[in-house]
């Protein structure tokens, strides 16, 4: 009778853990797709994209670890050269040491903070939005230094990876938020 219970429990083990990676393996590929719509600037190295639309999204709804996991994932295959990061880049490992790589390296920290942020009690709107805006803060720090790295100009780094993007990520931040809390809320009703 012990030895059915044990099986039992290893066999719910293991049919979670696939759970669990197959989550976390579905939330990196949504990034991939999301970094495909991307539209190039002719005054920047730096693509408006939806992938951090996605990032954002991914932490807010898997929470810290598995979010964190997911764009550690995301960051494997793309510099193993699989075609996740955008395409208006080099491609592979080499586009983390583009004009790109401070925010993708910066993907696994966002969805962390995010996630973390979401995990603490119940998760409506506003606090969504401010999940976000942290994530974002991460996310532009770690861009704009590897600009700055690059340009040998904090000024330059700003113009290239800052200022053309602000109305686009409120408006990002906005619509994970928005996804997020109302998938909660759907949730919590079943």
């Amino acid at each position: 009778m012990a030895k059915a219970a044990t099986q039992t429990l290893s066999n719910y083990r293991t049919s979670e853990w696939i759970r669990q990676a197959a989550i976390v393996t579905g939330a990196s590929l949504f990034v991939a797709i999301c970094a495909r719509i991307t539209l190039p600037l002719p005054f920047t190295p730096v693509p408006l994209t939806l992938q951090n639309f996605g990032v954002l999204l991914v932490g807010l709804s898997l929470g810290s670890r598995r979010g964190f996991a997911a764009m550690a994932l995301y960051l494997i295959e793309g510099a193993s050269g699989l075609p996740v990061f955008n395409p208006a880049g080099l491609g592979g490992i080499t586009q983390l040491f583009g004009p790109t790589g401070g925010f993708l390296l910066a993907y696994p920290f966002v969805a962390f903070v995010t996630g973390w942020i979401a995990e603490r009690r119940t998760l409506n709107f506003a606090k969504a939005a401010v999940a976000g805006l942290l994530g974002e803060i991460v996310l532009f720090s770690g861009g704009i230094a590897w600009l700055a790295v690059l340009t040998h100009s904090f000024a330059q780094a700003l113009r290239f990876g800052l200022y053309w993007f602000v109305f686009a990520e409120v408006i990002k931040i906005m619509g994970a938020s928005a996804i997020a809390s109302g998938w909660r809320k759907v949730r919590s009703q079943q």
